[in-house]
């Protein structure tokens, strides 16, 4: 059974992924801008009602570009003290240089205040100039975890990257294929990319997690 990670924004969706057999929520708030730090009340809430799951968050202060000053540093460092304070399995996290290189100092310093929390690198990352040599830089800054589109809008349309970044990763972190994630297109981007983890918000057709989509999602085959 592939691994299946939703993306959720209430506790009601997190309680659809978990009745559809999500390993593991993402928590976020205004998916319209690409995602933000949810509120804590909502984090709380899914940790102590939602045993089974894993429970990741995304700490981004704003939507927009992924380069910060020193305020939205120290944000993103608050929510993440927040999240450890309150058991999160891991925090979801991702700086950038002007210049679309990986920002490592900013980022250092994020990963420094969230251990022993596990770390997933986002989708900065399919901002990327190069994305080979911020692969590696991610990797050397001791992320577990990539979730990246492979550069395209949807992860079907970035599997080849994907496929590329999976090689060159050769088990030292996971990638996990996110974006566009849908019943009709993950079983071939799971067998042409090699990704072992997914990502995605499992919508049905009112626009909210769905757990007979994450069922889909979990099972479907070629």
């Amino acid at each position: 059974m592939r691994f299946l990670e939703c993306c959720c924004t209430s506790f009601e969706e997190v309680a659809e992924a978990e009745k559809g057999g999500a390993k593991r929520v993402e928590l976020c708030s205004e998916l319209g801008i690409g995602g933000v730090t949810p509120p804590m009340e909502m984090v709380k809430q899914t940790i102590e009602g939602c045993k089974q799951l894993a429970v990741n968050v995304l700490i981004r202060p704003r939507g927009g570009d992924f380069v910060y000053n020193e305020d939205e540093i120290q944000q993103m460092i608050a929510s993440i003290k927040d999240c450890k304070a309150l058991g999160v399995n891991a925090v979801v996290i991702g700086a950038l240089h002007s210049d679309g290189g990986i920002d490592i100092d900013t980022t250092g310093r994020l990963i420094d205040e969230a251990r022993p929390m596990k770390i997933t690198f986002h989708r900065a990352f399919d901002e990327c100039a190069d994305p080979q040599k911020a692969l590696e830089d991610i990797i050397g800054l001791g992320c577990e975890r990539l979730l990246t589109s492979g550069h395209e809008p949807d992860a079907f349309t970035g599997r080849f990257l994907i496929t590329d970044l999976v090689k060159q990763a050769r088990g030292r972190i996971v990638i996990m294929a996110g974006g566009g994630v849908r019943p009709l297109n993950i079983a071939r981007i799971e067998a042409e990319t090699g990704a072992t983890e997914f990502h995605s918000s499992s919508h049905g057709t009112d626009g909210r997690t769905d757990r007979n989509i994450v069922k889909q999602l979990r099972n479907t085959s070629i």
